[in-house]
């Protein structure tokens, strides 16, 4: 019965607060597909004190948007696209003031009717029905289900949402599955490693429901629509109809075809007098991806919204410190972005034999894959005991270095299939499975 709740409920995450009155507004003209948006907002209204604790939400709530997805259906049913808009994204609200803020304000300066107008505003397409839940429908609904699937390949710890999750593959229960998808401070800080888990858990949700064919029989996807309008706020123009023909749509896709990606950011910590820190869209990139929506085509291989760089990089070389005993390659890997101190002055008069040698300490694979990008050939070496540089001994064969390419939108936002993103394909099943609840 909550089954088709709980799967609308998890692309909102986090969310509270009342049902608006009107349809959507009046915006782009409606295009291929159908759109809708999602939201959860960020209130504590209604919630006793022993809710707020056994959810670990007692901080004070802003009244805005925490969570935003855009869900694209394609025209033929053959497809899902769900593109999540980060909360901090610095936007025009679309009341005519022409102010300027984070585009979770708009909930809090006009309600749903301005924030569905916001998102047309900014993205160009026509949102066909909207949506938003609360936390203690999230929890209820997960709960009813009998769980939520979580993976993670390394201990997830986050105080403020009170998260603590073992490596492995769990079935969490509704209260665990809630501080999942709240936690920002994990090893991928901040709202994009944030809203990747909750893409994981919508991703993986709906693969059970397809495989359980629990959303194919459309007697049964009315009764779950009914139920679903108890705990998910709607516009005025869905109705338990729109729900189950949704419901449908998305229980009928299998894993490859649900696409899942974040709006591309060009600056990830622009700060704004009055406002605090913002994101600030690519502005090519993310109107490929609207682009793409509004022409009902994928997203996924579209090199216009995820550029395909020619040596890609794991992380930021300019965090990672070299010493580098040749003074060409170290300028060259200055050049690269890499923070080099040339230690030339007191490298040994006979090179090694062979390409080059970068040691590092243990635990730096990532950095060290970096660096080893920008010298193909290059040989690595784990030293126990190494300080925080990596060192790079210069060998007899000549080497070449090349500009490698770090886009934080690669690690946490492109565009990705279920296949590749829940756990069914996640490293983390290899860890086993294990209960995760009170």
């Amino acid at each position: 019965m909550l089954r088709l709740a709980t799967a609308l409920t998890l692309l909102t995450t986090l969310v509270s607060g009342a049902a608006w009155a009107g349809p959507p507004a009046a915006g782009p003209a409606a295009g291929r597909g159908t759109n809708i948006l999602v939201v959860g907002i960020d209130s504590r209204e209604g919630l006793s004190k022993a809710e707020k604790d056994r959810l670990h939400v007692g901080g004070a709530g802003c009244n805005c948007t925490d969570v935003m997805m855009l869900v694209h259906l394609s025209q033929d049913g053959r497809r899902a696209s769900v593109v999540s808009i980060p909360r901090d994204s610095y936007v025009e609200y679309a009341d005519g003031s022409g102010v300027r803020g984070k585009i979770n304000g708009a909930y809090k300066r006009g309600g749903g009717p301005l924030t569905v107008k916001t998102v047309e505003q900014v993205t160009g397409l026509h949102v066909d029905h909207y949506l938003e839940t609360g936390f203690s429908g999230f929890e209820q609904a997960i709960n009813g289900l009998g769980g939520a699937t979580l993976c993670t390949d390394k201990h997830l710890q986050d105080e403020n949402s009170g998260l603590d999750l073992t490596p492995g593959i769990h079935n969490a229960n509704g209260r665990i599955a809630l501080r999942y998808v709240r936690a920002r401070h994990t090893e991928h800080p901040g709202d994009l490693g944030r809203v990747r888990r909750q893409q994981r858990a919508v991703s993986d949700l709906l693969s059970r429901l397809t495989v359980e064919g629990a959303l194919a029989d459309p007697v049964a996807a009315a009764d779950t629509a009914r139920t679903l309008l108890r705990s998910v706020r709607t516009d005025a123009g869905t109705d338990v109809a729109d729900l189950v023909r949704i419901g449908m749509a998305l229980g009928r896709l299998s894993p490859e075809r649900t696409e899942f990606a974040t709006v591309p950011i060009r600056l990830f910590d622009n700060r704004v007098p009055g406002v605090g820190s913002t994101l600030v869209w690519d502005e090519e990139r993310s109107r490929a991806l609207w682009d793409a929506l509004a022409a009902d085509r994928r997203i996924k291989g579209d090199t216009r919204i995820q550029p395909a760089p020619e040596t890609p990089a794991r992380t930021n070389p300019a965090g990672i410190k070299v010493r580098v005993d040749e003074a060409g390659v170290a300028a060259a890997l200055a050049a690269a972005g890499f923070s080099v101190t040339d230690t030339s002055a007191t490298a040994p008069s006979r090179r090694p034999a062979g390409p080059p040698v970068i040691r590092y300490a243990p635990g730096r694979e990532d950095d060290a894959a970096t660096l080893a990008a920008a010298m193909p050939g290059a040989r690595r070496q784990v030293v126990p005991g190494q300080d925080g540089y990596f060192d790079v001994a210069v060998g007899t064969r000549t080497v070449g270095v090349k500009k490698v390419t770090y886009d934080r939108n690669t690690l946490d936002g492109a565009p990705i299939t279920g296949d590749h993103l829940g756990c069914l394909g996640s490293r983390a099943r290899r860890a086993g499975t294990s209960p995760a609840g009170d």
